[in-house]
């Protein structure tokens, strides 16, 4: 089945939809299931389609993205070495200055507490440093 191009006109949110039928497999459903509790998490979350197919979660700035590759469902946390993670959820890009990611393979289910908790973590670090940047804006030079 070929799929026409996708448009601007698209809802990222029905890319992503898109995206997760036409894996139909493990990855589809890894890739739903940490959608939902992403969207627990945040109510409002804010998704989107970037870089030719990826989809992306973004609250006052990009939380994660969700990558599917063939042994691997990759969630990159933009943001991720400045997050706290007591549950030790993050398992890859370990050595970067700023991003961390979680990859979860076939079969592997991740903590749905411990995920939406670090989802949170990673809107409060954005949060701060919005309000860090209006204030900076704000403040009026000498």
């Amino acid at each position: 089945m070929t799929k026409p191009p996708a448009s601007d006109a698209q809802p990222a949110s029905t890319l992503i939809t898109e995206k997760i039928a036409d894996l139909a497999d493990w990855r589809g459903a890894t890739l739903a299931r940490m959608r939902k509790l992403i969207q627990q998490a945040d109510p409002d979350v804010v998704e989107e389609w970037k870089w030719m197919g990826t989809p992306v979660w973004s609250h006052d700035g990009i939380l994660c993205t969700g990558e599917t590759y063939k042994s691997v469902v990759k969630l990159t946390f933009a943001k991720g070495a400045s997050l706290k993670d007591p549950a030790g959820l993050f398992n890859a890009s370990l050595e970067g200055n700023m991003r961390r990611a979680i990859d979860i393979a076939e079969g592997v289910e991740i903590d749905a507490t411990a995920f939406k908790a670090l989802i949170r973590e990673a809107i409060a670090h954005n949060s701060a440093g919005k309000s860090a940047a209006a204030k900076k804006k704000a403040k009026p030079k000498a």
